[in-house]
């Protein structure tokens, strides 16, 4: 079977007409566990842009990790779906990714798709929803008696968005701060639940300790390159941060404090076939039911179309450019 497929073969800058390109590859047949399905939406996340720019391209990489689409066939030892159905997830990094028209994914890392939004916006929120999940009950343990006071740094983003949504909802008891560098991005976290806002181009030691002036509990962080000596003032001792971004950390300026440090990755279960890879359809499942409750929204604020090669690399550009609010989605075959 073979299928229309967008991805690169050299690390070129976005803006090159050559840095994504469209080929015609082939599907292999679903394995036990997997589902083929033909893919309506997908997003942009910065793990893209990290990978067309820097990492080998094996040949020709195909990018993509959310998407919405329907199952059209699956494999011997699927029992959570059946084709007909539409889904939503964020895939894994260690096989063709979703810019694809036909898609193989494990179905243990799947959801159905909320039925109240759209394709595009429903792909804006797997991977981000996953990884704000992750991050405040796997990797802080935090249940719904939780108290303290959570910053999120890098607020505005895809994963900050989610977590707040997540935070005002399950968290009720957990002060949230979010960064956010301008009014526009202020009103947004506000609308998401934030409670405090602080800029982190000013001083942000200065600003969060006059609102926790102990503290925080918990630190979220897109951003921590280079930040981990405000880190271990502004945190308080034994408490707790996650981290996304990439890159070694000297992470001895925390041992005063004795605050610990945790790496948090979506793709952990599903490329290292952890035993509870399960989980993943589970969140998810609990995701598109918050969804339709009408407690969580897209965190979509832009929209393109088609899916192709063309609208891929301006995206590209709009997330490398860190002009996004949110997230952007696109819609429709190649």
């Amino acid at each position: 079977m073979k299928t229309t497929a967008i991805g690169y073969t050299e690390n070129l800058p976005a803006s090159d007409p050559a840095s994504l390109i469209e080929r015609t590859i082939e599907v292999p047949a679903p394995g036990p566990h997997d589902l083929l399905v033909e893919v309506e939406a997908v997003s942009v996340n910065p793990v893209d842009v990290k990978l067309r720019a820097g990492a080998p391209s094996g040949g020709f990489r195909v990018l993509g990790f959310d998407a919405v689409g329907i199952v059209r066939e699956i494999g011997d030892a699927v029992t959570l779906f059946q084709p007909g159905d539409e889904v939503f997830y964020a895939g894994s990094y260690d096989r063709p990714g979703t810019n694809q028209r036909l898609h193989l994914v494990d179905e243990r890392i799947v959801g159905r798709k909320p039925s109240t939004l759209s394709p595009e916006d429903a792909a804006a929120l797997p991977l981000t929803s996953i990884t704000a999940w992750e991050t405040l009950f796997d990797r802080f343990g935090l249940t719904w008696e939780s108290t303290g006071t959570l910053l999120i740094v890098g607020a505005t983003g895809g994963v900050g968005s989610a977590m707040l949504q997540l935070a005002e909802v399950l968290l009720p008891d957990v002060t949230v701060i979010a960064t956010a560098s301008n009014p526009e991005r202020e009103a947004w976290v506000t609308k998401l639940g934030a409670e405090h806002t602080v800029n982190h181009h000013g001083d942000l030691v200065a600003q969060v300790l006059a609102i926790a002036p102990g503290g925080v509990d918990w630190l979220f962080t897109a951003h921590s390159e280079g930040q981990l000596e405000a880190y271990a003032q502004i945190v308080r001792p034994f408490g707790q941060i996650t981290a996304i971004d990439d890159g070694p950390r000297d992470v001895s300026p925390l041992k005063p404090r004795s605050i610990t440090w945790h790496w948090e990755l979506m793709f952990t279960r599903p490329v290292q076939q952890t035993p509870d890879m399960i989980e993943q359809h589970l969140l998810l499942e609990r995701v598109a039911d918050m969804v339709e409750q009408g407690q969580l929204v897209s965190t979509a604020t832009r929209r393109m179309t088609p899916i192709s090669a063309e609208t891929l690399r301006d995206a590209h550009q709009m997330e490398e450019g860190g002009r996004l609010v949110g997230k952007l989605g696109l819609r429709g075959g190649a």
